[in-house]
């Protein structure tokens, strides 16, 4: 029993709990360059993005020329390499089924929760049919769901500029349908979030309570294609430890 109890203090001692979260490197997609990238006369560099896997399936995604389709099964995400406080992400989507549903988190532990998704917060990207085909009691949802709203998950919380109770919808609807690209512009500063649709600033977030992290992919349930993914880093602020996503291991 005395032996037992030894070997017990002894895993319990030595356990990590990061050991439990080592997720595999799946591949290259986008770029990130630096704040120079956005004064500088000449061409800046930049660094490919590397990808991995949260909990989807290698086979949830593949490459079409330049362009990175997700199957949209299983429910889940992938995430960046590393984490990311002060930034602008650059990126265009389109959905190939009406109804589609994905997104996109930022400032998140990437870590799955009760639903498979991460925590921090999500930008969605519904195609815009989802309405029509998710009627409650004969009621239609707001069409400005499907125009990029914003909201924090899994714990994470946010003041929203435009509210729809704790999540925050676009105030005007520019989003493109199913085979058509749409372009997002996120600028993340701080806590806060200003989401540009196919050319105009349209919605936003404010006081998010986790400011550093991840970004996240999303797989859910519907194909979706993503090309021109860019990050530019931008100077950090004053975050507490409170407010930053826990690093993951990189096995």
């Amino acid at each position: 029993m005395r032996i037992y109890l030894i070997s017990l203090l002894l895993f319990i001692l030595s356990w990590n709990p990061d050991s439990l979260m080592a997720q595999d490197y799946l591949f290259e997609f986008g770029k990130s360059r630096g704040l120079e990238s956005l004064v500088s006369p000449d061409s800046p560099d930049e660094t490919p993005l590397k990808w991995y896997n949260v909990n989807t399936e290698k086979d949830t995604w593949y490459f079409e020329g330049d362009e990175l389709v997700c199957k949209g099964l299983p429910i889940g995400v992938i995430r960046s390499e590393k984490q990311y406080e002060n930034f602008i992400m650059y990126i265009e989507w389109k959905h190939m089924e009406a109804g589609g549903n994905s997104g996109t988190f930022v400032w998140s532990s990437a870590v799955p929760g009760e639903n498979r998704l991460p925590d921090g917060v999500e930008v969605q990207m519904l195609e815009l049919d989802w309405v029509n085909q998710n009627k409650k009691d004969g009621v239609l949802p707001p069409i400005a769901y499907v125009h990029g709203e914003l909201f924090g998950v899994g714990g994470v919380t946010t003041l929203p500029d435009n509210p729809r109770g704790t999540r925050s919808k676009s105030i005007e609807n520019r989003c493109l349908g199913k085979g058509e690209w749409n372009t997002y512009v996120v600028v993340c500063v701080d806590g806060v979030i200003k989401l540009s649709v196919n050319g105009k600033f349209v919605n936003g977030i404010s006081q998010a309570s986790q400011k550093k992290g991840y970004i996240c992919l999303e797989s859910e349930g519907a194909p979706i294609h993503f090309r021109n993914l860019k990050i530019t880093e931008l100077p950090p602020g004053v975050t507490s430890e409170e407010q930053i996503a826990p690093l993951l291991s990189m096995d």
